[in-house]
Order: C-alpha cells, then sequence, then structure tokens
C-alpha cells in the first residue's frame, strides 16, 4: 500500500454520546483518517471497505430486539451490512450494541441477559498466553459494563472473556471480526456524563445508590481501566494493521 494512501477508520454511531472515544484516537495515531456516520441522523452505510480501511460499530441503547422498531430504521440495513463484512472478512470492531450487531450478523443468537450488566465489574480473559489480541492482558481485569442484552457465540468465532452474569464477553472471528461487550475506551468524564444521562437505567440495575456507586467505582478503577482499553484495542488495530 502506497504511504499516500488514506486509509479510513469508519466508525457507525447509533446516538450523540457514544462515540468512538479512545478507539478513535488510537485509530488516528495508527494512521487511519475518522470518518463517523451518525447513523441516527441518517448518515449512510458506506457500500464497502477499500484496502486498508476498518470498520467500529459503537454502542447504543437499542437492540437486536428493536429491528421493527420505526425508531430505528437503520438497525436492519446494517446488520445485513455486518453480514457482508463478516463473509467477506474484512476488519470490524464492535463495541457493546456493536459487538451484539456483529453476534447477529454472524449468525448468532442476541437476547435479554438474566439481568442488566451496569457497572464495574471484573472481566475474565481466556487463554491471555496465546490469544495475541490480548498480550498484554491479565487474566481478570476491572471494566465497565452498560448492557441489558447478551448473545451467543457465533459458530467458528473464538471466546475471547467472560463474566459472571454473562459469559460471552468478547469474541473474534478469523482474526479480522472482533466483538468486545464491555467498555473499555471511555474515558472517567464519559462515564460521568452516561450516569447523569442514563440516570433511570443505572438505578433500574443499580438501585438508588448505583449512581454514587459508579463514579466512586471509575475514580478507583480508571487509571489501569484506560491502560486495559489502550492494550486491547491497540492489539486489534495492530492485527488489522498486519498483512495477511
Amino acid at each position: 500500500m502506497s504511504s499516500t494512501t488514506t486509509r479510513k477508520a469508519i466508525v457507525l454511531q447509533h446516538t450523540p454520546t457514544e462515540g468512538p472515544e479512545r478507539v478513535g484516537a488510537l485509530a488516528v495515531e495508527r494512521g487511519w483518517t475518522l470518518d463517523v456516520r451518525h447513523l441516527y441522523r441518517g448518515d449512510s452505510l458506506p457500500p464497502d471497505l477499500d484496502p486498508g480501511d476498518i470498520l467500529i460499530v459503537m454502542g447504543g441503547p437499542m437492540g437486536v430486539g428493536d429491528l421493527a422498531s420505526e425508531r430505528y430504521p437503520f438497525l436492519a440495513p446494517e446488520i445485513a451490512f455486518l453480514r457482508r463484512m463478516v463473509q467477506r472478512e474484512r476488519p470490524v470492531l464492535g463495541i457493546c450494541l456493536g459487538a451484539q450487531l456483529l453476534a447477529s450478523a454472524a449468525g448468532a443468537q442476541v437476547y435479554p441477559a438474566r439481568r442488566r450488566e451496569v457497572g464495574w465489574a471484573p472481566v475474565r480473559f481466556l487463554d491471555v498466553a496465546h490469544e495475541s489480541v490480548l498480550r498484554g492482558i491479565r487474566p481478570e481485569e476491572m471494566l465497565l459494563h452498560w448492557h441489558g442484552d447478551t448473545f451467543d457465540l457465533p459458530i467458528g468465532s473464538v471466546h475471547l472473556a467472560a463474566t459472571d452474569i454473562c459469559p460471552h464477553q468478547a469474541f473474534h472471528i478469523a482474526e479480522r471480526a472482533f466483538a468486545l461487550q464491555f467498555h473499555c475506551e471511555l474515558p472517567a468524564e464519559t462515564i460521568a456524563l452516561w450516569v447523569r444521562e442514563d440516570a433511570d437505567y443505572v438505578s433500574g440495575a443499580l438501585g438508588p445508590e448505583g449512581h454514587e456507586r459508579i463514579l466512586a467505582d471509575t475514580r478507583r478503577y480508571i487509571e489501569e481501566a484506560m491502560r486495559v482499553g489502550d492494550r486491547l484495542i491497540g492489539n486489534v488495530l495492530a492485527t488489522f494493521a498486519s498483512p495477511r
């Protein structure tokens, strides 16, 4: 690839408050130019990814169960697009909702978890000694969760992480499509914004003291979580940049 070729990181964003955050910053540091598609505002999906481009699919309060909702007309075309990306082995990273959409596109079932997983909780990473994408990650890391749905593993995928509530927290398909159910891309200020903007969701999951618990845990865990997140995201991006 010529050094003058523009490589794009195409971001599919589903809500104003769930942008690419550290994923976008790390992609830019590694030479990709951000192309953010605000699907909730009617931006279009790309027809495909050009050579060197990558796709980043962010989170949102909607889910696979909302495919028929008139509120989210972009969801069904987005899953169809992701299905093509998986079939063509394009580089894709899905986070939270993005992980669920990727699982659905790869043929797995997505459904409500037995309870909402909201706030800070340990993630168990599997086979850290052999999975290159987990290089530098410890077998257990404290990370942020903010979801009510979970998914089965797609056939042929590699299971990467688990929690007690949702055993399928991360997977990859052919080292080209990566799904992360947890959040490892958020700085403290965005977490505080979510606590304010999504107050009812937090209270429904954690009770009236949940807001302060998340903020206190953020102060306790955010520095190490940002290190872990940058390492994990950087590993994914390095995989995307490697020649095949």
